[in-house]
């Protein structure tokens, strides 16, 4: 059972749709902004070769991920009026805001370690939610694609992000503090999600 408090209502078919639609709405801000955060990673002069491969891996997957993310948008309900429309949270949005921080001003090798560090429980929701989606929400195989696609493991990434440290510099201290905020901006990402009165999914 999660401990995040989303994800738990979630899991038990408790969310109503509207949360899961503004989950869908949040993400389409979400994904394109990391994407290009990736891209500038990879593109900064002092971004060793290992580096800029592990960044443009992450920015492809967020690509990908980004396909992905329209079913679901339209499973929930999200038809392009209302993606345009949409004003995003504060809340949600820190933690994009925040990798674009770490974009701009981090060594790209601490960031490396920052961004991994935050996947496993990332991935761990996505699992739970694509589980609880087929379960609870019926939702079709293509809507839960973006769920099944950050919760798979990925042993490239993995083999790509241990070249990436092994061959820079870390500043343990910086990469302790970066993965704190990083996880404090994911907490934040989903209390801020609004969660109506329990209803009929």
């Amino acid at each position: 059972m999660t401990t995040n408090p989303l994800v738990a209502r979630i899991e038990t078919g408790a969310a109503p749709r509207e949360t899961l639609a503004t989950l869908a709405l949040e993400q389409h801000r979400v994904i394109p902004a990391d994407r290009r955060a990736f891209l500038h990673l990879a593109q900064r002069p002092e971004t060793t070769p290992e580096a800029s491969v592990f960044f443009e891996f992450l920015a492809e997957g967020e690509s990908m991920a980004g396909e992905r993310l329209i079913a679901f948008a339209e499973a929930c309900g999200v038809d392009e009026t209302r993606l345009t429309s949409y004003e995003p949270l504060p809340g949600c949005q820190s933690y994009p805001a925040y990798v674009a921080w770490l974009a701009l001003n981090a060594n790209p090798t601490d960031v490396v370690l920052a961004l991994t560090s935050n996947f496993a429980e990332w991935g761990a929701y996505c699992a739970t939610i694509a589980a609880a989606l087929r379960e609870h929400y019926a939702f079709t195989e293509a809507a839960c694609g973006f769920f099944d696609f950050f919760a798979e493991p990925s042993p490239e990434l993995d083999e790509k992000a241990a070249a990436a440290v092994h061959a820079g510099r870390v500043n343990e201290n910086l990469v302790r503090g970066y993965s704190s905020k990083l996880k404090h901006y994911e907490a934040m990402f989903w209390a801020s999600l609004p969660t109506p009165a329990q209803g009929t999914p």
